[in-house]
């Protein structure tokens, strides 16, 4: 779908329940050419927490090196969110960053009273649905994308180092997409990056979501500096509703 023209951004609606629940886990193999580089897990969890008096699901994200990546590059990241079980906003974020030598951590609280975002480097004003990372993931799937249109996308915007992003995530189509698990029609995205240590300034990230009322992802593709990465669906547990593949 080259040459694709994008259309205005669209206001979609949330819907009523959320499309996860407390018990989900999703787990993703990430490929460089024919090696596995890496694994990548999500759970939802109940928070101990409860934040402004409102419970919440606690969301975690490990991810980790595998084979023989792990042996010459080391990566061991966890991302947390907590996030309100009604509006799906974010009430905390903390992110452990091990790659190699590098180290790197975070911690973000949401103030949805006074309007203010603060992190271990200061505060900053907080305007409107701003989410981290993993929350905009998860509010995503949960937004009404049946009448979209191929080009059309919307914004979603998250805070990140000190200042809020935009990130917008553009509809490409439908296609049949297969994983360990089987294959499944499944609705194509191109999510926008920053380019960085990793991607390249013109780097394009595919995604590749069930076209089912559990809207997880089954594939990702994403150039990075030397070669591509592709992620794929290898166990999914908890979901709320039945993932039923084409065929194995």
């Amino acid at each position: 779908m080259a040459g694709i023209n994008r259309l205005a951004a669209q206001e979609l609606v949330k819907k009523q329940e959320p499309v996860f629940q407390a018990g989900e886990q999703l787990s993703y193999r990430l490929k460089y050419g024919l090696l596995t580089a890496a694994e990548v897990h999500l759970r939802v969890e109940e928070s101990d927490t409860r934040f402004e008096g409102h419970p919440a699901y606690h969301i975690i994200a490990d991810g980790q090196t595998a084979g023989s990546f792990d042996v010459f590059y080391k990566v061991r990241n966890r991302y947390e969110t907590w996030i309100d079980k009604t509006t799906l906003l974010p009430y905390q974020y903390a992110e452990n960053r091990h790659e190699g030598s590098w180290k790197h951590s975070d911690k973000v609280t949401f103030d949805r009273k006074s309007n203010k975002v603060t992190n271990k480097n200061g505060t900053y004003p907080l305007d409107g649905q701003v989410f981290d990372f993993p929350s905009a993931y998860f509010f995503a799937r949960t937004l009404d994308v049946s009448k979209m249109r191929i080009g059309q996308n919307f914004n979603l915007a998250y805070f990140l180092d000190g200042s809020t992003h935009t990130l917008g995530i553009t509809y490409m189509g439908k296609e049949q997409v297969s994983c360990s698990l089987g294959k499944f029609n499944c609705l194509k995205f191109n999510p926008t990056i920053l380019p960085g240590r990793i991607f390249k300034e013109k780097s394009k990230l595919y995604l590749w979501i069930t076209d089912d009322e559990n809207r997880i992802p089954v594939k990702a593709h994403v150039e990075v500096v030397v070669g591509s990465l592709t992620m794929e669906l290898t166990s999914a547990k908890g979901l709320k509703y039945p993932l039923i593949p084409l065929h194995k």
